[in-house]
């Protein structure tokens, strides 16, 4: 059907129907008519015809034997043929085409699949090749048995079978002539004739007899000629000519010669009569190639390489592809793990980013990309720094034009690190770094929308199925305008596009006071990425061209780094951590959330306004500029506005919009640093308000940004809440995070879940009683286990903060009403007015409060009420009801103990009225006393949930211990040492191992040395504390660095070593013997050689020292014949002497010996030995060794030996 026209297809086809098919077809053109039956389409035509005619289990027999088809031993051709015909006929199993290929390696014979498996290859034709070139090799080599009795199966003998070749791929195999098969069939009986060539039994298959060939297969008869290229032997859908034959009459006679020369001739030169194996002009060049040195083809004197082609968005679904993003350099570059290319390669673009000198390659390397086309390299970048999972590589990097990737690693850097590619995980495994192989891992493949075609969709509703109609449409918010909103249309100068330059001077400036004895600090600019490069010098040029900073030459430095926005843009911010430690903090309060929720009461309309970057809209007082001064790759800058990032920032701004907004605080405005919340009861008075505030703004030159603002709102979204006229709702974004919060694995991570959730807890009912399962895993000495109560407690949570009540806010200052109640397990209550919760609270009983008797326990839930919401209750009428009768009388009672006596003046300073309510009525406190756990309200969890050592030291040491971050803790040997006990830590020697990783250590010295239960201990007193309890590696020295620094020690304690001046100290040498000192002990017994002084000759860096024995009155020849000899011959000469001025350094023969040997001699202060400390040393050493060999010897050395030796 190739040559026929699409719309003809099905007439064509169904002419050639006979019988029940031709049948079949008559019913459908009776039914549909003849001109739309033969209008049907082609692909609907075929599964017509599918569905009529293959059943299904047929088709299952077709799958299974094509899933347990088998090559047997080299009969490649017919493996191969039938492949073909079972991919044709089941096509499911061979969609995506991996699959195609996949079967097509499972069935080959194990000599040569593995070989073909580790190739790579991607398409199934390339396979095919490889497979046929391969089995030739192996039965070359003997390793496959010829192939007998392929004639039958293959059309060809073995002896005349032309052989697969490695430029195959652009010919066609040759085949037998009709008269050569008739001939070779004639002589076989029909049973080998049908079974393939086989004679040791009959066909014993399901495929019927064809009538054309008389032999046993499915499908179309091979026999007769192509209707392409008119040969026989194949059909045309399997044909390889390049024309079809009607075609070839109009091609020019130099294309007809070519494709001849294809299809019958030698692959080399073109002639007939000889393959490429035998072609005369191959082995000419190889002959010529061998005699110059290169075993390579002529036609190509360099390196060839092959590299993969595929898009980004391809390679993220190719399950047979691993891509990342990694660093290359300091670079962030997506990188293509190829095994299928032969080198590693860097684009053109990245290849300039790299700042590394190519190298030349010594041979051309010309590289065949996958669709064909060919490229050449002639440069190598070497030594690039690959990152992959905290791990540093070097690779080898050749320069070409890549398409959607920035670098491909090929085979070359594959197989140097013994790497394995875990295709369907997307991993990249490379054994052998550590104890556990190093796992990389790639993008993931990204979520595809299943489509289904018309075809299908039209069956699936004949067939009665369901269909859906979904309408599309864009859900995107216009675009907010100035001009859409009443008021603030009047102000546009309010609301700019960028800030118009310095901001004017006001009544607040920013200012950085320091810590007394504080000295300038300037740390390296921070490595960025290309991207935040970019981001860096276009801000550095906007803040310039504002005027917002300046060149600097200040002694203060910090570096640059980025953080994302909500807009998805990038903000500047300096790392100021290192001026923030020397800044005297500013102690001017924020305003508490509760307290500005409180303001809220009876409104119903909101705006918000953001200032746009608003510390950029506050100067720094000029003495103080260049403090907030910042490196860059760029330059050396300071700023003139208040920067982010520094200390004070928050608590400055907050002063200046409290000096602002004052007339208008508490009425109808709420400040939050830079954010402005206007809130009115009525739409006249939000309009009259929100002028107001516009005005101020303009007026004191503030700007805000328009896209971050909201205008005339009926519920806004404030400091994580939902406020509107009904009252306080959860922020549903907030919630969302906790929805998906997934399941904690750490008591740390416990505790992160529980600040989230416990933000809301004012919300919830029962809230400790539901989370008490998890907050006893938070305990101090209980074992973690995350259980079914854990997960149970966990899931009742988040789905109790997705269905949280709405609060009221309090109106007015009338009609409180608090219910009190308390039990063994806590104190409980709830706030109301007018029968509508304002805020529940509870808390767990304190270790001795668990004593108290009932009527103590009842009257302290009522202090616990009164002391929580004092700033409600303080100064007006409210009612208290508790289910415990007595305390109705509390007033009258004459014996109170001190307790009961301290809670009832704190009761006569409220205006309350204490009454009984049933225990059975009063449900709410009741439950919520009756429970175990979690801090009592929202603004006390910092204070009360604390972080446990122990339980903070396991969690660190379980992550130290993690392949990437265990060396950083520097372990080496002392790793076999760890030993972990019952309650899951690791000790050392019986001392807890505290582990670098969570800066642990600090917090350990911190308790030791700055806590309220120490008083700055030395660094010995606080070492030998310490190492009772705790180890790490180095720990002495650690703590003595940590001393040294303490800024109250060294402010308050007093020094007792006595100044050591301004000293020179030697530097230290850098070789053995390359600087050595050396003096005279003289003044020594004389021996029987006469000798009566000792040369003391010291090596200053191993501290090694000959002792020569010498006579005082030795000549300068003597002393340089010994020095020559003892010291120059052994260890050659030195660059620096050190000695004292005796007269026999001082002569002139000395230093001129030394002089043409290169040494420097350097001499001591006069009387002052110190200098020369090293000889001085080795001299007491040297004294005490003799003294004790004076005292064993006293009889034999006589009195002589009482002299004392003098170092001159």
């Amino acid at each position: 059907m190739c040559e026929c026209p699409e719309a003809r297809r099905v007439k064509y086809a169904t002419g050639t129907l006979e019988g029940l098919a031709l049948t079949w077809w008559n019913a459908q053109v009776q039914m549909l008519g003849l001109v739309a039956a033969n209008a049907t389409p082609w692909e609907t035509f075929k599964e017509m015809i599918r569905e009529e005619y293959c059943s299904r289990d047929d088709i299952h027999k077709l799958e299974d034997e094509f899933y347990n088809l088998k090559m047997s031993g080299s009969e490649i051709e017919a493996y191969t043929k039938r492949s073909h015909e079972l991919a044709l006929l089941c096509p499911t199993m061979v969609d995506p085409p991996y699959k195609r290929i996949e079967l097509y390696l499972k069935g080959l014979v194990p000599e040569i699949q593995s070989h073909v498996t580790s190739a790579r290859l991607t398409t199934i034709q390339q396979v095919v090749q490889l497979a046929h070139r391969l089995t030739d090799q192996a039965v070359e080599q003997n390793k496959l048995p010829k192939r007998i009795g392929a004639a039958t199966t293959s059309g060809a003998s073995s002896g005349d079978k032309r052989k697969w070749d490695g430029t195959s791929s652009r010919g066609s195999t040759s085949v037998q002539t009709q008269s050569q098969q008739r001939k070779t069939d004639d002589h076989k009986s029909p049973s080998q004739q049908s079974s393939g060539g086989q004679s040791h039994g009959g066909y014993k298959g399901n495929h019927p007899k064809c009538n054309r060939c008389s032999l046993h297969h499915s499908g179309p008869c091979t026999r007769g000629n192509c209707h392409r290229c008119n040969k026989p032997g194949h059909v045309a859908k399997d044909c390889r000519s390049a024309y079809p034959v009607n075609q070839n009459r109009q091609q020019p006679q130099q294309n007809q010669r070519q494709q001849q020369g294809n299809n019958k001739g030698c692959f080399q030169c073109g002639a007939e009569g000889h393959f490429k194996k035998d072609c005369p002009q191959l082995n000419q060049n190889n002959n010529n190639n061998q005699g110059n040195g290169n075993n390579g083809n002529n036609n190509n004197n360099g390196a060839r390489g092959r590299v993969f082609v595929i898009g980004q968005g391809e390679a993220r679904n190719d399950p047979n592809v691993v891509t990342g993003k990694f660093l290359l350099d300091d670079f962030y570059v997506t990188v293509l793990f190829d095994s299928g290319a032969d080198t590693s390669y860097v684009s053109l673009e990245v290849s300039k980013m790299l700042k590394r000198i190519p190298t030349p390659l010594s041979d051309k390397h010309t590289v065949e990309l996958a669709n064909g086309k060919s490229l050449e390299a002639s440069h190598v970048v070497k030594g690039c720094q690959l990152t992959l999972a905290n791990q540093t590589f070097s690779i080898d990097l050749i320069p070409i034009v890549l398409g959607s990737f920035d670098v491909v690693i090929g085979m070359d850097w594959l197989s140097q690190h013994r790497a394995e590619i875990l295709c369907k995980e997307k991993i990249v495994r490379i054994p052998g770094l550590g104890n556990e192989p190093l796992m990389i891992r790639g993008d993931k493949r990204s979520a595809v929308e299943n489509i289904i075609s018309l075809l299908k969709a039209q069956k699936c509703l004949r067939k009665g199925h369901t269909a859906i109609l979904a309408l599309v449409t864009d859900t995107t918010e216009k675009e907010k305008k100035l001009e859409d909103f009443p008021v603030v249309r009047d102000y546009p100068e309010v609301f700019p596009e960028e800030l118009p330059g310095l901001p004017p001077h006001r009544q607040v400036e920013f200012q950085i006071d320091l810590a007394p004895g504080a000295a300038p600090v300037a740390r390296a600019p921070y490595r960025l990425a290309p991207s935040e490069l970019e981001e860096l010098s276009t801000q550095l040029q906007e803040l310039l061209d504002k005027g917002f900073i300046r060149p600097s030459s200040s002694p203060w430095g910090a570096p640059v780094l980025f953080v994302k926005k909500k807009d998805g843009t990038f903000r500047m911010c300096i790392d100021y951590r290192e001026l923030n430690k020397v800044t005297v903090k500013n102690r001017y309060p924020l305003p508490r959330i509760d307290d500005l929720f409180d303001q809220l009461q009876g409104s119903s309309y909101y705006s918000k306004i953001d200032l746009r970057s608003g510390y950029h809209q506050l100067r720094v007082r000029e003495e103080d500029v260049s403090k907030t001064a910042f490196r860059t790759r760029y330059g050396h800058y300071e700023f003139l506005v208040m920067p982010f990032g520094l200390t004070n920032a928050p608590a400055v701004f907050m002063d200046l919009m409290n000096r602002v907004c004052k007339p208008y605080l508490d009425k109808f405005v709420i400040v939050f640093i830079d954010d402005i919340l206007i809130y009115s009861k009525s739409k006249e008075e939000h309009e009259q308000h929100l002028r107001l505030i516009l005005e101020l703004l303009r007026k004191e030159q503030l700007y805000a940004k328009f896209s971050k603002c909201d205008f005339w709102l009926r519920e806004v979204h404030f400091l994580g809440h939902v406020v509107n006229k009904d009252g306080i709702h959860v922020d549903p974004s907030k919630v969302e995070s906790i929805k998906n919060w997934p399941a904690p694995r750490t008591p740390k991570e416990i505790r992160q879940f529980l600040g989230l959730a416990g933000y809301y807890r004012r919300f919830i009912k029962d809230f400790s009683k539901i989370a008490q399962p998890l907050t006893l895993l938070t305990q101090k000495g209980v074992v973690y286990h995350w259980g079914n109560a854990q997960e149970l407690a966990f899931q009742h949570l988040k789905d109790r903060l997705c269905s949280a009540p709405i609060l009221s806010l309090p109106e007015g200052t009338d009609d409180f009403v608090v219910y009190c109640d308390a039990s063994i397990q806590g104190l409980g209550c709830v706030l109301m007015q007018r029968d509508k919760v304002i805020a529940y609270a509870s808390r767990q009983l304190k270790v001795h409060e668990k004593n108290y008797t009932t009527h103590d326990l009842e009257l302290g839930a009522v202090v616990f009420a009164l002391k929580l919401w004092r700033h409600y209750l303080y100064g007006t009428k409210c009612a208290i009801y508790t289910d415990h009768r007595s305390l109705e009388h509390i007033f009258k009672q004459k014996e109170l103990n001190m307790r009961q006596r301290r809670w009832v003046e704190l009761l006569n300073d409220y205006e309350c009225s204490i009454r009984y309510h049933p225990g059975k009525a009063n449900v709410v406190a009741d439950a919520l006393s009756r429970k175990d756990t979690t801090p009592k309200r929202v603004r006390a969890l910092q204070l009360t949930i604390h972080s446990s050592l122990p339980s903070q030291i396991r969690a660190a040491q379980i992550e130290a211990l993690k392949p990437e971050n265990v060396r950083a803790e520097a372990l080496r040997g002392s790793r076999q040492r760890l030993e972990q006990k019952e309650d899951g830590a690791y000790y050392v020697t019986g001392r807890i191992w505290v582990p670098h990783y969570g800066d642990l250590r600090e917090l350990v010295m911190d308790e030791a040395h700055k806590s309220r239960y120490s008083v700055h201990p030395g660094s010995d007193k606080m070492y030998h504390d310490i190492k009772t309890t705790y180890w790490w590696p180095s720990m002495k020295a650690h703590i003595a660095t940590y001393v040294s620094k303490c800024l109250t020690c060294a402010r308050v304690k007093t020094e007792y070593q006595k100044p050591s001046g301004l000293l020179q100290q030697p530097e230290i040498p850098q070789w053995k013997w390359e600087q050595i000192s050396m003096d005279f002990v003289t003044g020594l017994p004389r021996s029987q050689r006469g000798n009566d002084t000792i040369w003391v000759i010291v090596d200053r860096l191993m501290k090694s020292a000959h002792f020569l024995a010498i006579k005082e009155t030795d000549k300068f020849s003597t002393l340089a014949e010994i020095y020559l000899k003892e010291v120059v011959s052994r260890h050659g000469v030195p660059t620096s002497i050190i000695s004292d001025r005796d007269a026999r350094f001082t002569s002139e023969l000395w230093q001129a010996m030394h002089k043409s040997f290169g040494s420097r001699l350097d001499m001591s202060t006069a009387y002052h030995p110190q200098t020369d400390g090293q000889s001085e040393r080795n001299y007491s050493n040297l004294r005490r060794h003799a003294s004790r060999l004076c005292n064993r010897l006293w009889q034999q050395l006589g009195k002589a030996s009482a002299t004392r030796g003098i170092l001159v």
